[in-house]
């Protein structure tokens, strides 16, 4: 007599995957607050990331909800975060004769040992530099999905044949790259106004977080920049300088926690960071 189980005509849930779980600890409510802090092999020790450990326990329970840091800064911290860690695997240094050269430093699977979250790679497109940074990406993105890691994709529009960085065709063709070639986020430039840049959203098929830039000459930019990028669809930003590098870490990231988490305009944060 044949034995027929109930699991076989029952529709099984479906589970959680590892990617899901790791995306959970690096985003909140699906969104970002990302602060990059990779820069010390590209720039060295920069103003606000003279102590790198310090300032992410200063910015952990200010609403961040991860960081971007080289693997030797992950080996040294004296205590785990209490926000996501992506391991950031792209080099070059700015006392090279190549800086736009983006070399691979690390695997999924040193990412795994380390303790990391996700994986964070730079990509420069439009230069020379250019084929070798798109082999790595595919590389360490097939590896991610092996290993159930998320994958953060840097997508630059950097080099020789890029005439304007922030051309909404361009970005959109950078970011889309990122995506085709399976990052589970793309980070990318802001095209400057909300419509062209809803248009860059709707093109491409993953969450797309925005880059800060330089140190914006005011507060209001950088938050006028993220309110104008969440209403276009961006999922979140990562800033680096304008996070590091101003007069008051924590009270610039609460302001930004308004905007990307509880929708509130930049008018209505901007007085955060002078109380």
């Amino acid at each position: 007599m044949a034995i027929i189980f109930k699991w076989h005509t029952e529709i099984i849930p479906s589970m959680t995957t590892g990617t899901e779980i790791r995306l959970n600890r690096i985003l909140r409510k699906g969104k970002m607050l990302c602060i990059p802090m990779d820069h010390g092999i590209s720039n060295g020790p920069i103003e606000g990331l003279e102590k790198p450990h310090s300032m992410i326990y200063k910015c952990e329970s200010h609403g961040i909800t991860c960081v971007i840091i080289n693997k030797g800064i992950i080996k040294t911290l004296p205590r785990p975060p209490k926000v996501g860690i992506l391991v950031h695997f792209s080099a070059s240094t700015s006392l090279s004769t190549a800086p736009n050269r983006k070399m691979l430093t690390g695997s999924v699977k040193e990412a795994l040992r380390l303790g990391a979250d996700g994986v964070s790679l730079h990509i420069n497109i439009g230069g020379k530099e250019e084929p070798e940074m798109l082999a790595d990406l595919g590389k360490i993105s097939e590896q991610c999905h092996e290993w159930n890691v998320p994958l953060l994709a840097m997508m630059y529009p950097r080099g020789e044949n890029i005439k304007n960085p922030h051309d909404p065709e361009i970005v959109a063709h950078s970011a889309r790259i990122g995506a085709e070639c399976g990052a589970d986020i793309v980070k990318t430039l802001y095209t400057g106004d909300i419509d062209s840049f809803s248009k860059v959203v709707e093109s491409v098929p993953v969450p797309l977080v925005i880059a800060g830039g330089p140190k914006a000459k005011t507060d209001m930019d950088i938050l006028q920049m993220t309110e104008d990028a969440m209403k276009a669809g961006a999922k979140g930003v990562t800033y680096g300088r304008n996070i590091f590098a101003h007069k008051s870490p924590k009270k610039i990231v609460e302001a930004l926690d308004g905007i990307i988490f509880k929708e509130q305009k930049a008018t209505e944060v901007a007085g955060i960071i002078d109380s």
